[in-house]
């Protein structure tokens, strides 16, 4: 079974987004944006962390360019970024390009999955 990637593209409500982030289960935000080279190279690492890890955790992509209000409220300033939370906490935070093994590690290890 392929698991898929929530792909948020439209501009998202932050009310929407609060709901989101308050989920019981983790959920990975990749802010991220179209021109970036980078952020393009994180993308299919981020796929074999959702295959792997399955629907112990949500995995959603943010355009910063379209979203630039959810952005901002983070303070976003590079992408790729990506932030981890449950329970509308924030539990973890890194910007660059990560490797499967260590996101899977955090998200084991930051959440109370």
């Amino acid at each position: 079974m392929m698991a898929v990637l929530l792909l948020i593209l439209n501009s998202t409500k932050m009310s929407k987004f609060d709901t989101i982030i308050n989920a019981d289960k983790p959920v990975l935000i990749d802010f991220f944006a179209t021109w970036c080279g980078p952020c393009k190279m994180l993308s299919p690492i981020l796929k074999e962390v959702k295959d792997s890890l399955g629907d112990a955790v949500s995995i959603i992509k943010i355009d910063v360019d379209k979203n630039q209000q959810i952005s901002s409220q983070y303070q976003v300033r590079g992408v790729p970024t990506m932030i981890l939370f449950q329970n509308g906490k924030q539990l973890w935070r890194q910007s660059g390009v990560v490797s499967k093994e260590e996101i899977i590690k955090t998200i084991l290890e930051k959440s109370n999955k």
